[in-house]
């Protein structure tokens, strides 16, 4: 592990001094901000910290500035879009072919973040083209009407806090936060300091429980004579501690730009200050969530924003609602953003059936144990809290455990040693909806009188969304639809009878 921590930690430390140097420059100078990222970048992190290894080759920046620059038709964010992906997958087929590690810290890691940066950038471009009125509300916040300088456009692509494994920012942010004109909130230091302070608590519990608690010790003579029952209730215990590297990695990544300002969200209705910006994963949502589409939700944040701003809703047809076709293509850009393991394709779509199976239990089983509206909730209420939250941690542990295996025959050996519990529990579920389940529990809460509430009216045609977005442009985002990493689920492309 320590040729993926070792770069990580030649970042974070010394980034937080040179941040607090970035924001002495005045803001007055801009360009001098600029020079400051590209120079850290390039004079520091190059020769001085030896990890020149793991950064981009520079094929992408003129590319991606000189052809937003000059290519002024709808098609400039796609060719964008080929030439970065491309080139990424291309990196991706080659750390393959030399059986280069997941856990080695190189140029594909660095190169993923690029990829969100410089697409994002594309799209927002192009919007700073088009008629207002064919935007939604976050097009219209982050369009780039004024096309910035190359030295803008290299500080922007070299800002130093999220080079190496992000958070990214979009363009109209990093010069919000160059130019200043984004509020600066006090106690900046004291959420750097606490992000630091987290991120290296769960860097101690992966360096001390890891070479104990891992998906490979699943192979180990001793897990593996256990029975059957006693290797799942083990089981559970290596998902959180291999989860602790990703968290210790976004979070410390967090703590430059916490100390720029740059993840201020604002206050909250009692005066609380909000540090979600730069936020990429909520780690207790994800440890004890209540279902599994708010783990999902809480899981990577940043990639499903720009999965959903730059793919899911820029191949839907303009005038046309987003559905299984934006999906799955989204979907398959997910798949190859993360890389070419087999390991990543069974964890997401293995997903897919997960968010069928959890939908139709919350639609058909939930609303029984639901007091009813204005009521304190029930014991039954809290025992089907407490059921849902153990379920969700154990499908989360079988489900991503292929995800960080990487390889595919591996995964299916874990998975069989494991009894195949995760396909029994989702897929008996399914089964169980499609062979008339669905259709008795339903014609059940008509009996009783339950009534299964409403997830909120549809917007009509042309008017404008809850979420500000325009209808009109066929882009607008699906309120109850935040998640963009797994293919459509089966219970949308065809619904159990009821």
């Amino acid at each position: 592990m320590d040729a993926l921590f070792d770069p990580l930690a030649a970042l974070v430390a010394p980034a937080l001094t040179r941040s607090s140097l970035f924001i002495r420059v005045p803001a007055s100078q801009p360009s001098l901000r600029h020079l400051f990222s590209v120079t850290v970048a390039v004079l520091f992190f190059f020769p001085f910290e030896d990890i020149f290894r793991v950064l981009p080759t520079p094929c992408e920046y003129p590319a991606t500035y000189f052809i937003a620059k000059y290519d002024k038709s709808s098609k400039m964010p796609w060719i964008v879009f080929v030439i970065v992906m491309g080139h990424l997958t291309v990196n991706h087929v080659i750390r393959a072919i030399y059986g280069t590690s997941y856990e080695t810290m190189e140029v594909t890691g660095p190169q993923m973040v690029l990829t969100m940066k410089l697409t994002t950038f594309a799209w927002n471009v192009y919007d700073g083209r088009r008629k207002e009125e064919e935007l939604d509300k976050w097009q219209l916040s982050k369009r780039v009407t004024k096309y910035p300088s190359i030295l803008e456009f290299l500080g922007y692509s070299f800002y130093f806090p999220g080079i190496l494994v992000g958070p990214y920012l979009d363009f109209a942010e990093y010069m919000d936060l160059v130019n200043e004109t984004m509020f600066l909130a006090s106690r900046r230091s004291v959420q750097a300091y606490t992000r630091m302070l987290l991120g290296l608590i769960y860097l101690g519990v992966f360096v001390v429980l890891g070479p104990t608690y891992n998906y490979a010790c699943c192979f180990d003579t001793l897990v593996a004579s256990k029975s059957l029952l006693n290797r799942i209730i083990y089981f559970q215990a290596f998902g959180p501690v291999e989860r602790c590297k990703y968290y210790a990695i976004w979070t410390l990544t967090r703590v430059p730009v916490s100390s720029l300002v740059s993840g201020f969200t604002g206050f909250g209705p009692h005066g609380e200050a909000h540090w979600d910006g730069a936020a990429n994963v909520k780690v207790l949502t994800i440890e004890l969530p209540s279902n599994f589409k708010v783990l999902l939700d809480a899981w990577n944040m940043k990639t499903n924003v720009w999965l959903r701003e730059c793919v899911y809703k820029r191949v839907t047809p303009k005038g046309k609602k987003p559905g299984n076709t934006s999906q799955m293509i989204t979907f398959f850009t997910s798949a190859f953003w993360h890389g070419i393991a087999g390991g990543y394709y069974m964890t997401f779509l293995m997903g897919g059936f997960i968010t069928a199976a959890a939908r139709q239990a919350r639609t058909l089983i939930r609303p029984f144990f639901a007091p009813a509206e204005g009521k304190p909730t029930t014991l039954t209420k809290r025992v089907y809290d407490l059921v849902t939250v153990v379920l969700s941690i154990m499908i989360l542990n079988y489900a991503a455990a292929p995800f960080i295996i990487g390889g595919a025959l591996d995964s299916v050996a874990t998975w069989k040693l494991l009894g195949w519990y995760g396909h029994v529990i989702v897929f008996g579920g399914l089964l169980f909806f499609y062979l008339g389940g669905a259709k008795f529990l339903k014609g059940l809460q008509r009996q009783m009188g339950i009534v299964v509430p409403s997830r909120g009216p549809k917007p009509a045609t042309g008017a404008p969304a809850k979420n500000g977005s325009a209808v009109s442009s066929g882009t607008a985002t699906p309120i109850n639809e935040k998640n963009f990493v797994l293919p459509p689920s089966v219970d949308k492309l065809v619904p159990p009878p009821q």
